[in-house]
């Protein structure tokens, strides 16, 4: 694989890019990974059924426990990807979701940051969101550029429009859908083993798959760069990782937080 740099550029830019067909070797070792995980979800399952609706099922940190999920954190070039568009000396795993949503889902996934949301934060942070089926640009995910820059956290909220934290003075997330067009929107056609590579607080969303003609299955992959520390939400994060000893501001290490990859010296 060429070096990610002009990828790397329009990252830092606009906090998202599209990386086309790298981890397309990987997608039947994925396919097979879900299929497990379905039969078997983890006590963190997270799935959701509207009256009228087809399911959308959630799953989160199973990358130990599912073999496949397992094979690929630990032997594709997910960390080394991650090092090169982070430009960091060091990149640990941070956790793994799995998302499908089935045909006629009428269930949009709203705007958020996923920041506020997680027990951890550095200065270099990224996901993957990691298609296993085609997605047209309308059911893909999508990412307000530059938003990974506005300078503050918005409120995290659940899927049922209920706050996740019980108090929380940050500011709402801005109402963009009624203003679509005051917004650099960025979405893609996209190919199972695709990649949209995003900032942890980068604004986005996906829409519903009422119209869609098959399931979209998604693998994402969470990772941190230097300087990540752990971040004290007393166990109601997502993922919650309720049973880890870190304190507030401690380096985010343990077994649960493995190093992927460390810059060639």
């Amino acid at each position: 694989m060429l070096p990610l740099t002009e990828q790397a550029a329009t990252f830092r830019e606009n906090g998202a890019v599209v990386l086309r067909g790298v981890f397309a070797p990987w997608v039947g070792t994925l396919r097979a990974g879900i299929d497990r995980l379905m039969a078997d979800p983890s006590p963190l399952e997270r799935s959701y059924q509207p009256a009228g609706s087809a399911p959308f099922f959630q799953d989160l940190c199973n990358w130990r426990r599912i073999p496949e999920f397992r094979d690929f954190v630990e032997n594709s070039p997910l960390g080394r990807i991650a090092g090169e568009l982070l430009g960091a000396h060091e990149v640990r795993f941070f956790h793994d979701h799995v998302l499908v949503k089935e045909p006629g889902t009428s269930l949009v996934t709203p705007w958020h940051q996923d920041r506020p949301y997680y027990c951890a934060r550095g200065p270099q942070t990224i996901s993957f969101w990691i298609p296993l089926d085609p997605v047209p640009a309308a059911n893909a995910l999508e990412c307000v550029a530059g938003s990974h820059r506005w300078g503050c956290d918005h409120r995290p909220m659940r899927f049922d429009g209920t706050p996740l934290y019980a108090v929380d003075d940050s500011p709402p997330m801005p109402d963009i859908d009624s203003a679509r067009e005051n917004y650099p929107i960025l979405s893609w056609d996209m190919e199972p083993g695709d990649a949209v590579a995003f900032d942890f607080g980068t604004v986005h969303g996906a829409a519903a798959t009422v119209e869609a003609t098959h399931r979209r299955r998604v693998f994402s992959a969470r990772l941190v760069g230097d300087d990540a520390v752990f971040v004290s939400r007393d166990g109601k994060g997502s993922p919650p990782f309720a049973h880890l000893a870190l304190h507030d501001g401690d380096p985010l290490t343990g077994a649960d937080f493995p190093v992927l990859y460390t810059e060639p010296t």
